[in-house]
């Protein structure tokens, strides 16, 4: 497939007017609707800024590639787009854009579809075809560009893989071939002996554009320093070009330059280096030389962490450490909170309705109570210990959340038995480094489970437990014999952190103390819940009131996506304001935090109590006071709504 069939001339924009990041965004959206390329702009949008939020796909050297694979998009098709001026796309060289490709995938998008993208991101690391391009001034010379292109790389490539058949015959037929390497294809990749050789993975999270962009630009630049390199990429159609544990093996480094997980126990015992998918499009000189010089953490699949050696080009500081790791565990426990919550919910009004000895009651109660929120803090103290510690962590971690829960230690205990879980066993991986190689089999298998139990349990045990336990017992004692006054204050302030960064650490901590008090009360104490619920659905439903009451304030695709804010804040989903706020921040966080602020202390002034962690609108008939609540969600939503309705600025206009 040509990428020419994707690239169509009717949707491409020869001389694109927006100025700002947004506009662009916009016109381009614009130009897919109007050519019925996508079915519902205001999701297509909502899944553009996304992915822009996980990194700029302002790849730098004048080009943006905004892209999104998405259900609303009823054809592949990818729209090319020149800006003469040039505009800030938030781009990673800090430089402006002139050259636009927005790239729209179905979600079932078919691997021809995707390779052509991929040949599409290959061909955008070749500076002298993006100077041709922007000499370009007519739909028809864009589309004769790269079709010339194009077919100069099949060429190429059949060239290339002609030399190759023929080199593999030749070392087939003769003794020297013994020393050649070939890979999973059976293609020769080097020689044995060759000490300048690396592998590579690339991975984006869409796994359209940025995966193969960095893995030519990788390619490109060995050939030129004369070193050779295997990539693999994990891209839409899953992991390709898979490294082959010779190849590993005999590797001087390796490069991950991926913004999502991909396969490491690999690499155990490698130099690796990990960086953002950016890095292998932009610095691939720079992680080559590194990797070929070995100057890079050693990895340890076992253990955790890269070791000391080359720590110096870790750029993650210490609180964003804390909050992955404490994110990961969050991120694990959430399912058994939704789950074993809303059960939990629902046998409480089971309850009012059929009392104590109804069977059902007991159901619920038993598959929620005594069984999913059982699971809860082990839950969350496991991976908070795997995320620093890796797999052997896990295991000490949880036996330490559940010390927590059956001591009373709660929350509290279990975040603290997570941490330190990951830390012995980096610790102990340190210290029984200069045991026999001979018995390194024997680390992850017996050494790290029975020495990380021993010491996790036994700090747990005489400290932990009753410290926390103690601290436990008060927090809930000192939370329930709070004032009106004061509670209101907390309720303000759990409210307002839900909209400070919708989803972000503050959105987060918020949602951690309400889980934290619901779980330590007996389940049975949704007060603060209710505060961070009403908080966290007041955002995105102030966005929907001030798109439709304030339609003059908004452009027309803003006003589609705000449509959808009414669904996402009724279903207690914050961050379908995210898009609105990162292109108005100031007036959009103000107004939000205020709105969510007041829903938040009106719960706890009218005594609101949520019991079930999340669900909305849907958990609100829960709630002891339902319609109180659905009234502190819609008071907080309207003062947010007029606020930004009265402050933003009506829309520059396009021509």
């Amino acid at each position: 497939m040509k990428i020419t069939d994707l690239m169509i001339q009717e949707t491409m924009i020869m001389d694109l007017q927006a100025t700002t990041k947004d506009e662009a965004v916009d016109e381009l959206i614009a130009s897919l609707n109007q050519s019925g390329r996508i079915n519902d702009p205001a999701l297509f949008k909502e899944m553009i800024y996304k992915r822009e939020a996980e990194s700029s796909t302002g790849i730098g050297g004048g080009i943006a590639m905004p892209h999104a694979k998405t259900k609303a998009v009823n054809e592949p098709t990818v729209v090319f787009a020149k800006s003469k001026q040039g505009l800030d796309f938030e781009a990673l060289d800090d430089e402006p854009a002139h050259i636009f490709f927005m790239i729209a995938a179905p979600e079932g998008a078919g691997n021809t579809h995707l390779r052509t993208l991929a040949a599409l991101s290959r061909l955008l690391v070749d500076s002298d075809f993006i100077a041709e391009l922007m000499n370009t001034n007519t739909p028809q010379e864009v589309s004769a560009l790269f079709d010339a292109k194009q077919a100069e790389a099949a060429e190429k490539e059949a060239a290339k893989e002609k030399a190759k058949a023929e080199r593999v015959a030749q070392a087939s037929s003769t003794e020297s071939g013994a020393n050649n390497v070939k890979n999973n294809s059976g293609v020769i990749v080097g020689n044995a002996n060759t000490e300048e050789f690396v592998v590579a993975v690339t991975a984006c999270p869409t796994g359209i554009a940025h995966t193969f962009m960095a893995e030519d630009a990788l390619k490109k630049k060995a050939q030129e320093m004369g070193i050779n390199i295997r990539v693999e990429t994990n891209g839409s159609e899953g992991a390709q070009n898979v490294l082959t544990a010779d190849e590993i093996a005999r590797a001087k480094g390796v490069i991950i330059a991926a913004d999502k997980n991909v396969e490491m126990a690999r690499f155990d015992g490698k130099p690796v280096l990990q960086r953002p998918v950016s890095d292998g499009i932009r610095k691939s000189e720079e992680l080559i030389r590194k990797a070929v010089n070995g100057d890079a953490p050693i990895y340890r699949s076992q253990g955790g962490k890269a070791s000391d050696e080359g720590a110096g080009d870790s750029k993650t500081s210490v609180g964003s450490k804390i909050y992955k790791d404490l994110m990961n565990g969050i991120s694990h426990m959430l399912p058994f909170v939704v789950g074993g919550g809303i059960l939990l919910a629902i046998s409480f009004l089971v309850e009012q309705l059929g009392g104590s000895d109804n069977p059902i009651f007991k159901l619920l109660q038993t598959i929620g109570g005594e069984g999913a929120f059982h699971f809860l803090i082990p839950v969350l103290a496991g991976f908070i210990a795997m995320s620093i510690g890796d797999r052997p962590a896990l295991m000490p971690g949880m036996v330490g959340g559940l010390m927590a829960v059956n001591s009373n230690a709660g929350f509290l205990g279990g975040l603290a038995a997570g941490f330190l879980a990951g830390y012995v066993v980096i610790g102990l991986r340190k210290a029984l480094k200069g045991l026999p190689k001979a018995i390194d089999g024997l680390k992850p298998i017996l050494l790290y489970p029975v020495l990380g139990l021993l010491i996790v349990g036994t700090i747990a045990y005489y400290i932990f437990d009753p410290v926390f336990g103690a601290l436990n017992t008060w927090l809930v004692d000192a939370l329930g014999n709070l004032g009106t006054g004061n509670k209101v204050l907390l309720g303000l302030l759990l409210g307002g952190m839900m909209a400070i960064d919708m989803g972000g650490p503050f959105n987060k901590a918020a949602y951690t103390f309400a889980i934290g008090v619901f779980t330590s009360s007996g389940n049975t104490d949704g007060a603060w819940m209710a505060a961070v619920m009403a908080g966290g659905m007041a955002p995105p439903l102030a966005i929907a009131l001030a798109t439709t009451f304030f339609r003059s304030k908004f452009t027309e695709q803003e006003r589609k996506s705000g449509l959808t804010n009414y669904v996402l804040g009724l279903s207690f989903i914050t961050e379908g304001a995210i898009p609105f706020a990162a292109a108005d921040p100031l007036r959009v966080l103000t107004s939000c935090i205020i709105g969510s602020a007041v829903a938040g202390g009106l719960t706890q002034l009218w005594s609101i109590n949520v019991p079930a962690p999340h669900g909305g609108i849907f958990a609100a008939a829960l709630a002891n006071h339902a319609l109180l609540f659905l009234l502190a969600v819609s008071i907080g939503s309207v003062i947010s709504g007029l606020i930004l309705g009265l402050w933003k600025k009506s829309p520059t206009l396009v021509k």
